[in-house]
């Protein structure tokens, strides 16, 4: 039997899937890329497209800037008071002395902390406080000197960029005036934060694209320099420089607190001298006490003392209760008012109004200013000037102090003519005389030089204001208290005070010593105004010790200008206006 063979069983057909695990994740995962792709693209282009084009920016974007120098400040004469100096600052890119390792090379870098004044330990602190930080300060405002020399030693990521500095010719003898600018050379005392607008200019500037091998080629932004301006003022640098030279000497001979003088030309207001003593150098002020930066001649109030009895005088003769010919009986040198006795220094019987101002007579003006209203008195020293601004338009410029309250007492009222119960700085006291000596018209002070003065306004009668000058004339010849203010060729005026100064509760032993004066009388010219606060010793008296400062600023004054003497030219006219009775 034959053995039959076993036909061959065919594999069962495996159908394929439609789509394996391993073709799934592939196609997952790049659609997953794609559209992570996609929503970055998204991102970028829609939502925050700035920060592609400033990383574009940062690459291939440049600026240039061209330096500007900060105006200079002139006296009326052109000579220089301010002006810049171009210097350089010394800065680091704290990420490039580390990465350089700059600090390794101690030779150098030891050299460098010593001529920054720094140890190397500082320095490495200061520059390796942030290590991100691109830009740091090391030293600003360094004379060439000491720029040369660091630029010498070549130390990796110290460099160099251009500023300027500040410069005072005349030092201490203008400080307070001045002023002075802060390290980024900006104004933040005196002139120069006042005009700190005027005298800064802006920089030119360019911004251009460079290519990969810094070649320009686009200019996508360019702004010309704007220079800035100068700044002329009135000051004269001879006259300010003489009445700096006297207040110092006045100040430092009578160990006096401090001192102020100012003086104004009563032509057009402008101010020809503004010092203060204690002063300081602005070039090299690291020392200074910041008190010192005060400009005391318009900040400092004090209570003018006799200096206001002109005032006075002049509020009975607009007011009409007193002529040029008007007698008043002082006997017996003192007298009670008030419930407060008010006093001369002795008893002169009987005074004209020019005798008042002569022997400085308390009792003369307190019977002149008791016999009107008291608003009407009020109202001329305010149209003289007290209790606002002068217009010199100054930074922390004082108002001074003066009441104008309904209620006053007879003490008060009688107060008020000598000075006391109001303050007054030394500048608004300078406008007072100036409108005296101009004939009774009232000018804002400047501090600009000015080819057309302001109209002014006329505050008092002209023949009032000419007779007040005589009188005051009088008071520095022979048997007046100020005859130290005497001027050698010159017919000068002018009026001394002397005020306690007020402490909690009254007043007491300190003194302010002034003196405000005119000349020449014969045809005004020139105000000056001298305060010496709180002399030391036994001469405190403003006839004593602020009347020979006003002599010698006054005639040098005179002087500087070409002014003729007029001593012999013009009689004197003390008698017309009521001469002096005294006993």
């Amino acid at each position: 039997m034959s053995r039959q063979r076993k036909a061959p069983q065919a594999k069962a057909r495996t159908v394929p899937s439609v789509l394996s695990w391993r073709f799934a994740f592939v196609l997952l995962t790049l659609s997953a890329v794609f559209g992570a792709l996609m929503v970055r693209a998204a991102w970028l282009q829609v939502v925050e497209p700035d920060m592609l084009v400033s990383q574009g920016d940062m690459r291939s974007l440049r600026v240039e800037a061209d330096s500007v120098l900060r105006g200079m400040i002139l006296d009326r004469n052109g000579e220089e008071l301010a002006v810049s100096v171009p210097v350089e600052a010394i800065w680091a890119d704290p990420k490039i002395v580390i990465e350089r390792h700059a600090a390794a090379d101690e030779r150098r870098w030891h050299a460098l902390a010593d001529i920054l004044q720094m140890t190397p330990a500082q320095l490495l602190q200061k520059v390796g406080d942030n290590p991100q930080r691109r830009f740091i300060y090391l030293q600003r405002q360094v004379n060439p000197a000491v720029v040369d020399y660091v630029k010498k030693l070549n130390v990796p990521g110290i460099y160099f960029r251009q500023e300027s500095r500040r410069y005072y010719p005349a030092a201490e003898v203008t400080a307070q005036l001045i002023g002075f600018t802060n390290v980024d050379d900006s104004g933040v005392e005196g002139i120069e934060k006042r005009y700190n607008d005027l005298l800064t200019g802006s920089a030119g500037r360019k911004v251009f694209r460079k290519d990969a091998k810094g070649r320009e080629i686009e200019v996508i932004e360019r702004s010309e320099a704007q220079q800035p301006g100068n700044l002329q003022l009135s000051i004269d640098q001879r006259i300010q420089s003489v009445t700096y030279r006297e207040l110092k000497k006045a100040v430092l001979s009578h160990g006096a607190t401090s001192g102020s003088a100012i003086v104004v030309d009563v032509h057009t207001g402008e101010v020809l001298a503004m010092v203060n003593s204690p002063s300081f150098n602005p070039n090299n002020r690291g020392n200074a006490p910041a008190y010192l930066f005060r400009n005391r001649a318009i900040t400092d109030t004090f209570e003018p003392g006799s200096t206001m009895k002109p005032l006075a005088v002049l509020s009975a003769l607009e007011f009409g209760s007193a002529n040029l010919n008007t007698q008043v009986d002082t006997a017996p040198g003192y007298i009670r008012i008030g419930g407060s006795w008010v006093r001369d220094a002795n008893n002169y019987k009987t005074l004209g109004l020019t005798g008042i101002i002569q022997k400085s007579s308390n009792v003369g003006v307190s019977k002149l200013v008791l016999d009107m209203p008291v608003e009407h008195v009020i109202s001329l020293y305010g149209n003289m000037g007290l209790g606002i601004d002068t217009g010199l338009g100054l930074n922390g410029e004082s108002s001074g102090m003066l009441s104008h309250r309904r209620r006053w007492s007879e003490h008060e009222r009688a107060a008020m003519s000598f000075g006391y119960g109001l303050s007054v700085t030394a500048a608004q006291l300078a406008k007072v005389y100036a409108t005296i000596a101009n004939g009774g018209i009232s000018r804002p002070l400047t501090i600009l030089k000015t080819e057309q003065p302001y109209v002014g306004e006329q505050v008092l009668a002209k023949q009032h204001a000419l007779a007040m000058l005589e009188m005051m004339e009088a008071n520095i010849m022979p048997g007046g208290t100020a005859t130290r203010a005497q001027v050698e060729g010159y017919r000068v005026g002018g009026k001394t005070g002397t005020s306690r100064k007020a402490i909690a509760g009254g007043y007491g032993e300190d003194y302010v010593a002034s003196f405000a004066g005119v000349g020449p009388v014969s045809n005004p010219r020139l105000v000056c105004v001298v305060v010496i606060n709180e002399p030391a010793g036994d001469f405190y008296h403003g006839g004593e010790i602020a009347a020979p400062v006003f002599a010698n600023i006054m005639g040098a004054a005179m002087q500087l200008l070409n002014l003729s003497p007029d001593a012999a030219t013009q009689p004197r006219l003390s008698a017309v206006t009521g001469g002096t009775n005294a006993g």
